[in-house]
């Protein structure tokens, strides 16, 4: 927007400084408002999708997985990566159908959040999934552990305030729950 042209950098060069399977790490010089350079490092990310899956009952499936960069069992939404070119409603079908082995008869975006906004272009894309019907088939990742378990919207909320969800997609998601858009 033109009246935000008084906080904008602008890339001067981009330097990538690692490339990994899932990860890119970049040093951009960058000019200031002020005129004046700095550096700015980032991490880009391809995007991913979470999602709200409602069981007839009213629950949602969660899943409890070990998340290695903080070493610990973590409850959360189901998500996944989009894949390069993947459409994203497709990428959260898929990622439904092989972390849970449900599918979904009906499907709303809800949103967008930026996670990591100070270090990192990952955007994640909100969706809830109604009608739900289990196929009993997961398909799991060769390299993916996780237990699906069902949890009332309020006590996930209180799993929130009790600290015990602490995953940032699954509280911005759980923060939806309060419009009547899911």
């Amino acid at each position: 927007m033109a009246k935000d042209l008084h906080l904008t950098e602008t890339t001067i060069a981009t330097e990538r400084v690692f490339e990994g399977v899932l990860l890119k790490v970049n040093r951009d010089e960058v000019r200031l408002p002020n005129g004046k350079s700095s550096v700015r490092e980032y991490i880009s990310h391809p995007g991913a999708v979470v999602i709200m899956a409602f069981l007839d009952n009213g629950d949602l499936l969660f899943e409890r997985q070990f998340r290695y960069p903080l070493r610990q069992v973590f409850l959360e939404l189901p998500a996944g990566k989009i894949d390069a070119g993947e459409d994203i409603l497709a990428t959260a079908q898929r990622e439904l159908l092989e972390e849970t082995g449900y599918v979904a008869s009906e499907w709303r975006y809800v949103g967008v959040m930026h996670p990591c906004i100070g270090y990192s272009d990952e955007r994640i894309e909100i969706f809830s999934a109604h009608g739900l019907r289990h196929t009993g088939d997961r398909q799991l990742d060769h390299n993916e552990f996780l237990d699906v378990v069902e949890l009332s919207p309020a006590a996930a909320k209180n799993a929130v305030w009790q600290g015990v969800i602490t995953d940032s997609k699954t509280i911005t998601a759980l923060y939806w729950l309060e419009r009547p858009i899911v």
